[in-house]
């Protein structure tokens, strides 16, 4: 059965007549989560889970019409009954289930399957057909335990204080921040840029509760952050504001960082490879527990992670689409909330 086809505009539900996460402007756009490269600007409807909308509302704009439902709180729409389930990515993430006569299609947006403390934890969903995304889709990707990185960020930042050095991170003003925010608790006083605060309000707005911060002004003297910790988005990285950070120690936290010539370790101190997304024994083991028929693999290692899963005996195909810009959507985004 041909649930779903990929277009030029996003990827369409035939029957539901919706598209999932567009890159242009349609109709109906069900949204997997907040981060620009899967929720855009141009839409005449939203439909996304509880967490997200406030989220939408902050990034897209607060008179969108936008419909918002739990997990596992079934609807139908024009025949298919439609899910959400947790993708465990970041705050809201959803995996979106569609059924129709019998045979299901799961497209997951991002997911990861290790679970962080802050976002809800990945729920497998059984499918005939599977639409994954292989980001980090290279053998070469395995990630260390939440507590693992939190020790490592700890003792880093418990050596910057015998330093008198302030601690810097830099990760994406959603998702990754709040899990710096989870991983660093308790080491210390922590500064958060505002557009960071702001998507913090936002989530603490639906009910999550964040360990303690404090929005750092960066147009106020910011001497009193010496010697504490503090969370920026990589907009931020080589800019003037950073700069004002006295005696500062910057890492990146990221998924990239797990290869250590990454360009990234070029102007930090330090790298973390804290990923929001499956790593390579987790994209396979999810594959395989949903015991799909048809394996559909979209944006990160396609090529490479699409040969490997056929080789093994799942019947996979590239799927090209506007995902995985992930990085520079984040970027534009937080160019303009710093603002």
């Amino acid at each position: 059965m041909n649930l779903i086809k990929f277009t030029t505009k996003g990827i369409y539900c035939i029957p539901g007549k919706f598209y999932l996460d567009p890159w242009r402007p349609v109709d109906l756009a069900v949204i997997t989560h907040g981060h620009g490269d899967h929720a855009k600007w141009g839409m005449k409807k939203y439909l996304c889970h509880h967490f997200t909308k406030p989220i939408l509302k902050i990034r897209i704009g607060e008179d969108i019409e936008c419909q918002s439902v739990g997990y596992n709180e079934p609807l139908m729409i024009n025949g298919v009954k439609v899910s959400f389930h947790p993708a465990g990515h970041i705050v809201g993430s959803s995996q979106i289930r569609m059924e129709y006569k019998g045979y299901v299609t799961v497209f997951t947006g991002d997911y990861k399957v290790q679970d962080d403390g802050i976002s809800t934890p990945f729920e497998l969903v059984k499918c005939h057909e599977f639409i994954t995304e292989s980001t980090f889709g290279l053998p070469i990707y395995n990630w260390l335990t939440p507590q693992q990185y939190s020790e490592q960020m700890q003792n880093w930042i418990a050596l910057n204080k015998s330093q008198d050095k302030t601690s810097v991170f830099i990760g994406y003003s959603l998702g990754k921040a709040q899990r710096i925010l989870k991983s660093v608790e308790g080491a210390g006083k922590v500064y958060v840029h505002s557009s960071i605060g702001r998507l913090n309000e936002a989530i603490e707005s639906v009910g999550i509760d964040l360990p303690d911060y404090e929005v750092l002004d960066f147009h106020e003297d910011v001497k009193k952050v010496k010697g504490e910790i503090v969370i920026v988005p990589p907009a931020l990285s080589d800019s003037n504001m950073i700069r004002k950070i006295p005696n500062r120690a910057t890492a990146f936290c990221s998924g990239w960082m797990q290869i250590r010539g990454s360009r990234r370790w070029k102007s930090a101190d330090a790298g973390f490879a804290i990923s929001d997304h499956a790593d390579w024994n987790g994209l396979l083991d999810t594959i395989k527990a949903t015991g799909a028929e048809k394996v559909h693999v979209t944006h990160g290692q396609i090529a490479v992670f699409t040969k490997y899963l056929n080789e093994i005996g799942i019947n996979a195909f590239e799927v090209n689409t506007k995902f995985g810009d992930e990085e520079e959507a984040s970027k534009e985004t937080e160019k303009t909330e710093e603002l």
